[in-house]
């Protein structure tokens, strides 16, 4: 049987490598469940650059990670699902955030790489723009909340 993957957005990134966060224990959960488990981790392109933005990229657990380029197929979803965003944007209640065509991005990727089951975040208003395009066109992936335990999302006792 294989294993379906996960793809990690860069907020899973900057609680697990914070063990100062208070997601953290959650983000090292998640990360051991997956690994153990034999979920294959992925790392966007798109996440690689964000995290870039004030982290560096030898800080990154690249070893287990496996990289996902942003191609063609992924662009064309994403063009899709930016549109139903766009054109929804008035029922989103975003906090002090604009509409992050990264998120979409992101989002094709986990829709067209059909090994990818979750999505895993800890940015409560990239759910908010997810749940747009899962309710009008329907989405094959599950997105997981950080803020929820793996052993919670997945039903198992963690010792």
């Amino acid at each position: 049987m294989t294993h379906k993957s996960v793809l990690l957005d860069t907020s899973f990134f900057l609680r697990f490598l914070n063990e100062d966060d208070p997601l953290f224990k959650n983000a090292e959960g998640y990360y051991r469940y997956f690994l153990e488990n034999g979920h294959p981790l992925i790392i966007s392109t798109i996440s690689v650059a964000e995290y870039c933005v004030r982290g560096k990229i030898d800080e990154l657990p690249l070893k287990t990670l496996q990289i996902l380029p942003f191609n063609f197929n992924h662009a064309v979803k994403a063009g899709t699902l930016a549109k139903i965003v766009f054109d929804n944007k008035g029922k989103l209640q975003l906090q002090n955030r604009n509409i992050i065509p990264n998120d979409t991005k992101l989002f094709a990727q986990a829709e067209v790489e059909t090994e990818i089951d979750f999505y895993l975040s800890s940015d409560a208003e990239s759910k908010k723009i997810f749940d747009l395009p899962a309710r009008e066109s329907g989405i094959r992936f599950k997105f997981l909340n950080l803020a929820t335990p793996h052993s919670e999302a997945f039903g198992v006792l963690d010792f």
